[in-house]
């Protein structure tokens, strides 16, 4: 069977959310420490984790009472990544109180390394689903098709790709909609219950300005919803950025 990408398309859009995994090994327990340290709200105290001496070398490099601006920010990123691969920079954003679960559409002016495989359902489609195989992020269809989907609605459904109009997947020219979400432009959701956002603005190969325009469209199309930002590559400390929106 094929699997999807990690990407939530349960409302409106194409909903696209980096949520930082929490196993054991350095790469994912960066991710969580960059989302965790400065944006997850109270709870209940944890079990202290042990750092490897060079997560913790690299670590006493950041200042965490300061705020570094875009640029700075992820200069510092980018030379504090310290995995053996080009390292994905993930913008973890703390939105205000009452923008938990809120949307947004952002057209990002570089390439952030994420593709979407976007597929216009068809008899061929149907075919795919009966053998079990879903090779596609984001699946469209007309009003005509939904009568064959429909019976596979207990699959497409928990993943969040059974075409619905409130996600703007199912339309009658869905092939206007395929080369939109093609070209990059993507609908970004809160999490449900908090206000935050984990966001790939790109990684650790692109270069500086194209990482801040980058974030500076996201920061953009959230104008007024921000409550504070940091950033982190795969395998980073995390740094708080200061943003003029």
């Amino acid at each position: 069977m094929g699997t999807t990408k990690n990407v939530d398309m349960s409302m409106t859009e194409v909903e696209v959310k980096v949520v930082a995994d929490t196993t054991a090994d350095d790469q994912t327990t960066e991710q969580a420490d960059a989302a965790a340290e400065d944006s997850a709200p109270a709870a209940a105290p944890k079990k202290r984790r042990t750092r490897s001496a060079k997560y913790t070398a690299v670590r006493a490099q950041v200042d965490k009472t300061r705020q570094y601006d875009p640029f700075s920010a992820i200069e510092l990123i980018k030379r504090l990544s310290y995995s053996a691969f080009p390292g994905t920079i993930t913008a973890h954003v703390i939105l205000k109180e009452k923008e938990a679960g809120t949307t947004v559409s952002v057209q990002f002016p570089h390439s952030t390394g994420q593709s979407l495989t976007v597929e216009i359902a068809d008899e061929d489609t149907l075919k795919k689903l009966e053998a079990g195989q879903i090779d596609f992020d984001v699946l469209l269809a007309t009003p005509a098709m939904m009568g064959k989907l429909s019976k596979y609605a207990p699959v497409l459904g928990p993943r969040g790709l059974m075409p619905n109009p409130k996600v703007g997947t199912l339309l009658e020219q869905p092939e206007t909609k395929k080369k939109e979400l093609e070209s990059g432009k993507i609908t970004l959701r809160a999490e449900r219950k908090a206000p935050l956002m984990h966001v790939v603005i790109g990684n650790t190969e692109l270069e500086t300005k194209q990482l801040q325009e980058n974030l500076q469209a996201l920061v953009t199309a959230l104008k007024g919803k921000i409550s504070r930002v940091s950033l982190a590559a795969t395998m980073s400390p995390s740094v708080k950025v200061e943003l003029s929106e």
